[in-house]
């Protein structure tokens, strides 16, 4: 294969432009933080919070706006059967940053935590932190490891370049200014990468729509020409699997750290909430040039182009719709262009997950569940340590695995199923207990892999009504295989199931332990009985004096932990917020002017 001179440098202006403004970010923010006693490892997982409007608003909406993103969307669109109407990413995860914004990101941020994992280990214990982080970390290294082995394959239809290099290559250089700099770099890098996005794709559309080859796409919108209409149908036998995919959008986009990373950076609770709604406005708008290069795809008459007589679906590339458009129904010089703008893409996801699994990590199960006095600078070797560590199981992966897409799928869905309503249950919900964490956890994974998994070849042991038997044949081969696809929406019925049974095994054990018809000794969670003990937090600490619901007021002042040596409870917020005397809860800022 020939490598092409042209793409190279392209790749190597748009590598070497984010290398150094991830650089500048670390050494601009070096002392961030450090005058106001905040602890440098916070400031690398949340950057000080001070991220402004400006910064925060690229960032938020880099959070999904990604390689996976602008490619996803534009192969959906494509794929003819499914078309616009399956295209749900755009609209999914921009409601799921409204629903955030609404509901989860005011209560987060404005008690002060660094990790979306505080909260349940405050309240359920570190045992039940631990279990979380599981299902937390596969979803964050198998999406890193998802789009990087997509970016090698975009890489190689392009410029011919080999594709283990082009993975190895920008996976070092997000791993090292994410080292350098932590959030800030990530942050500030971000903002370069979304406009290189719109601008690449932006400028790429014009020139792919004047193609020869291409139709009216407002004419193939509707009609069939090449290929079924690529708005697309939803039929009557797919309306609960298009409501379950969707809901897994809209809600199973709310319990990831890559979002909370940027919430808990804000610089105040109600800039979390703009910050959410701008980013959702992004999303949508970010959406626009893929959406219009897949329908581009679908009104091309391929055998005019130089991909030649078959189209990319009849190939088995139609996840490559987006490159595949670029390359060649593009001059050679704005392929290349829009080229940089998938690998800055790739590289917003994929820094971003490889911080968020680290940060997860070095506080929540490094310095929470183990080393309690670790020093500030132990918990910074850690960061840097797991970051590598993590971006190079990312990289592994992407390499090794055939099946990384499948398994990104699977720990999405049990982020959804077992994270989002552990989520709602902590925050919303009062007398939730480890008892009740630990049932909702099991039914929603044994709910979850009992539905199967066909991208793993994983069958099913639970068949819920409606469940049919699909065949695909092999292109080459012909070898044709069957699989159980599942109609009927049991992620989100699993994910009810999981907060239900939290709820009421929470309320269960309550009950047995304190009516006395079991034993105080049986306790052995400290989920009830010894619910203040040392490993797990006063719930006071959440709450005022007057009221047993959890406040999600403003007004209580939300410092950084000023030393290393306050144990469990200093690790989470300032120890004024931690204080008996109720000095700085709302309802004695209310009191103080009566």
């Amino acid at each position: 294969m020939a490598v092409h001179a042209e793409g190279i440098v392209a790749i190597i202006v748009f590598y070497l432009l984010i290398l150094c403004v991830g650089i500048w970010a670390a050494w601009k923010n070096k002392n961030s933080g450090v005058s106001e006693g905040t602890n440098r490892s916070e400031t690398i997982m949340v950057g000080g919070r001070d991220i402004g409007l400006f910064v925060g608003g690229f960032t938020m909406t880099a959070t999904w706006v990604g390689g996976g993103y602008i490619n996803g969307t534009a192969e959906y669109v494509y794929l003819p059967g499914l078309g616009l109407a399956w295209a749900q990413a755009p609209f999914g995860y921009a409601l799921s940053l409204v629903v955030g914004g609404l509901f989860f990101a005011k209560p987060m941020r404005s008690r002060g935590y660094v990790t979306m994992l505080d909260p349940f280990q405050q309240i359920y214990g570190k045992r039940m932190g631990g279990l979380l982080f599981i299902p937390a970390l596969m979803g964050e290294i198998f999406w890193s490891a998802a789009i990087l082995s997509a970016l090698g394959a975009t890489l190689s239809v392009i410029v011919d370049i080999d594709i283990n290099m082009s993975v190895v290559i920008s996976a070092l250089i997000a791993i090292f200014y994410t080292l350098v700099g932590g959030l800030y770099s990530v942050a500030y890098t971000d903002v370069v990468q979304l406009f290189c996005i719109f601008l690449g794709l932006w400028v790429s559309v014009p020139f792919a729509l004047s193609n020869p080859a291409v139709s009216d796409i407002t004419v193939t919108a509707k009609q069939a020409l090449y290929q079924s209409p690529w708005l697309g149908k939803i039929d009557s036998a797919d309306t609960w699997l298009w409501i379950d995919n969707f809901c897994l959008l809209m809600l199973g986009g709310i319990p990831w750290q890559v979002y909370f990373q940027r919430v808990l950076s804000a610089s105040s609770a109600t800039y979390a909430q703009v910050l959410s709604f701008l980013a959702a406005f992004g999303c949508l708008v970010m959406a626009v040039p893929s959406v219009l290069i897949g329908a581009i795809g679908a009104s091309t008459d391929w055998n005019q182009t130089t991909y030649g007589p078959s189209p990319p679906k009849d190939e088995e590339q139609s996840d490559m719709i987006l490159p595949i458009v670029l390359q060649h129904l593009c001059p050679s010089y704005i392929s290349f262009f829009g080229l940089g703008a998938v690998s800055a893409a790739v590289m917003s996801s994929a820094d971003s997950s490889i911080l968020s699994a680290s940060s997860m990590f070095a506080r929540n199960i490094y310095q929470l569940a183990f080393r309690q006095s670790a020093s500030d600078r132990e918990i910074v070797w850690v960061m840097r340590i797991t970051i590598f560590v993590f971006g190079a199981l990312a990289t592994a992966m992407a390499l090794l695995t055939g099946t990384v897409y499948g398994l990104w799928y699977l720990s999405s869905d049990l982020v959804y199923v077992i994270i989002f309503p552990q989520l709602l249950s902590v925050l919303f919900v009062k007398g939730t207990n480890t008892y009740g964490s630990v049932a909702g956890y099991l039914f929603g994974m044994v709910l979850r892999i009992g539905g199967g998994e066909p991208y793993l070849k994983l069958p099913p042991f639970i068949y819920y009504p409606g469940w049919v038997t699909q065949e695909k044949v092999h292109r080459v081969t012909g070898v044709v295989e069957y699989f159980v696809q599942q109609r009927f929406p049991f992620k989100t019925v699993s994910m009810l199931a999981s907060f239900l049974g939290n709820v009421a095994a929470s309320y269960l054990a309550k009950y047995l332990f304190e009516s006395g018809t079991l034993s105080h000794k049986y306790d052995f969670l400290n989920g009830v009985v010894s619910r203040h003990s040392g490993e797990i937090m006063d719930r006071t600490t959440l709450v005022g004096s007057h009221h047993d619901n959890i406040v999600l007021s403003e007004l209580a002042p939300v410092n950084q932990a000023l030393g290393t040596s306050l144990g469990m409870a200093g690790t989470f917020t300032n120890s004024e917020v931690l204080s008996d005397d109720g000095m700085s809860s709302p309802e004695s800022l209310n009191d103080d002017h009566e």
